[in-house]
Order: structure tokens, then sequence, then C-alpha cells
């Protein structure tokens, strides 16, 4: 039976605040109205973040700066998302004024049949043998550093708690791109599609979404979610068929 409009809401804006990466050091702080994840290993961004906060005026000014003071003290990179439901009204205009600066971020959605692959471009699911290859894809993608991923990348394809899958496109044998997704009962939330600067407008993004949506859909999961940013990775996935459910953004401050 297809998901309803309140099912499809709910599976892009509310279940992909649990699309963390389920690595030894992650810590999942929840309570009602609250969702945040602290990873002191991730130190240069990514599973560190406030996902969802419903804060009472009294309590928002000293919660928000004990998160800040928290994180600090890690000297990690994490964000802070403001979207539909987040509380205190004023919420993003507290954050802006302790030096937090705005990334509008689109919540997109489509089903997961009838995306074709791309022709001359081969993607296959990372298994143990196969992390490294995609590890270092990655980090060729985002030019990063490449060793703090590793074992969190070995960890996500190993692990048997691990809900995500990752995936590594190849042409003509070479790697040149990467894409992840979070596995739920009714939806996956796509995840970390880079593609290296050199094989870039040559079908490689598109290949990797549509691996992933087929993936899905065998599995007989009908919904594919993600989040992207409209200036970057939003038009194109419009153009692959998602469609913008709704808007929220993502803070952070500046170097951290």
């Amino acid at each position: 039976m297809p998901l309803t409009a309140a099912e499809i809401r709910h599976e892009v804006l509310v279940v992909p605040r649990r699309a963390w990466l389920a690595v030894p050091d992650l810590r999942v702080i929840e309570r009602p109205g609250w969702v945040q994840i602290v990873t002191p290993s991730f130190t240069r961004g990514g599973n560190n973040e406030v996902a969802h906060a419903e804060l009472a005026d009294d309590e928002a000014d000293a919660v928000i700066d004990q998160t800040i003071a928290e994180y600090r003290a890690l000297g990690v990179r994490w964000r802070w998302r403001v979207g539909p439901g987040s509380r205190p009204a004023d919420l993003a205009q507290r954050l802006e004024r302790r030096g937090f600066l705005p990334h509008a971020v689109a919540a997109l959605a489509r089903d997961t049949g009838g995306l074709p692959g791309v022709p001359g471009i081969e993607v296959e699911r990372v298994d143990a043998r196969t992390a490294g290859a995609y590890t270092e894809t990655f980090a060729r993608g985002w030019d990063i550093d490449p060793a703090p991923l590793a074992d969190a990348n070995l960890h996500a394809v190993t692990s048997p708690d691990s809900r995500h899958r990752l995936y590594l496109a190849r042409i003509d044998g070479e790697p040149v791109g990467v894409g992840s997704a979070a596995w739920f009962e009714r939806s996956i939330f796509l995840q970390s599609g880079v593609v290296i600067p050199s094989h870039q407008h040559r079908g490689v993004y598109r290949a990797l979404v549509a691996a992933r949506l087929a993936d899905a859909a065998t599995a007989g999961i009908p919904l594919a979610t993600t989040n992207a940013r409209p200036e970057t990775s939003a038009p194109i996935l419009e153009r692959l068929g998602f469609a913008i459910v709704d808007r929220f953004v993502s803070y952070a401050l500046p170097g951290g």
C-alpha cells in the first residue's frame, strides 16, 4: 500500500534524525523533544549534531550554551538543525546571536522504482575488501584526509548493528564516486554522494542514486529520502525525480 502524505512527511523529516553511523564511540542522547549525537572520533564533521530540539523558553539559553561547551571541549565540528517542530519559536535567532551561520537545506523524497542506471558505470555494494577503496575515493571527492574515515567505514560494512550500506562507482574498473544510505523500515536515507573531479558530469552521481534506489526497491522499501543544499545537489536530485517536501536550516559555528 502506498505511503500517505503524512507518512511520507514523517519519513522525510523525522526518520533521518536516526541516520547516524553506529561507530564504537558514538553517544546518542535522546529524550522527549531532543535528539543529539556525539562522536569524538569524527573531528572534521559528521555524526555530531543536534538533530532535533524542542526547548522551553526558560531553558533554551542554558541548554544551547551547555551544548556549545560540550562540543567545543571535544574539538569537533558539529551542527544544529532547526526545522519543523523546533522550539522555542526564536531558536534560530538565539543560535545566530551566538555566532552560528545558517545553511538552507531541502528535504526531498521520491519512490524507489523506475530510475535506470547509466551504461558504462558499474556500482557495487562495498564490503570489507573494498572499504579501503571507498574511503580513498570519498576522501578524493571531498578533498579531505582519508585516515580518520577508514575505521568508521569498515565498521559500517562489517558491524551487524550498522544500518548503513556503502556504494562504490567505477568506470573501466577505476573508482570514481561513492554514496551511502541508511536503511529504515519504509525508507532509505541517501547520504555522502560525491564524484571525484576528473569524472564529474559523466552520470556517476545518477548511477549511484539509481543503484541505491534499485536495492531498496528490490527489498520492498518504497521511499528514498535525502537532504541537499539548494545551491548544489538539490537541483540535480529534482531532475532525478525527487520532490522537495520541506525545508529547514542547518546551523554551524565558524570553524567548529
